[in-house]
């Protein structure tokens, strides 16, 4: 679990809590907290502001250190891979409905995973009250 150090929530925010992670599968906590928490991105920055800091982030932050990943734009997603994978989660307690399941296809048609990336940022840490 990551602890909540006071230099570090003065550094990087609000540390993370269980609720966020309900459904994330597997969960990903680390022991070290060694940057930003991602939990809090949600809604911070653009779609396209996350485009460019994912096809060459030092554009965007030239100390970063974080490496690109511009493949994520030209790698398209497969709609046949959506209903079987969200049928899988929901097993493991992730609460799709069944048209949710049957609009997943639809719903990825045509993207690629650099928008499924940026559209899993943009949600992360809106739940929090």
């Amino acid at each position: 679990m990551i602890r909540p150090f006071r230099a570090e929530t003065l550094r990087y925010g609000h540390y993370s809590t269980a609720g966020e992670f309900v459904y994330d599968h597997p969960f990903q906590w680390g022991s070290k907290r060694t940057g930003p928490d991602l939990h809090r991105v949600g809604g911070k920055y653009s779609d396209e502001w996350h485009r460019i800091h994912l096809i060459n982030p030092r554009d965007l932050v030239p100390e970063s250190n974080m490496p690109a990943y511009p493949w994520l734009a030209t790698a398209k997603l497969n709609p046949d891979d959506m209903a079987p994978k969200l049928k899988a989660l929901r097993v493991v307690g992730v609460p799709y409905s069944d048209a949710d399941v049957a609009g997943a296809a639809e719903a990825v048609k045509g993207r690629t995973e650099m928008d499924a990336v940026i559209a899993y940022l943009q949600v992360l840490g809106t739940a929090v009250k």
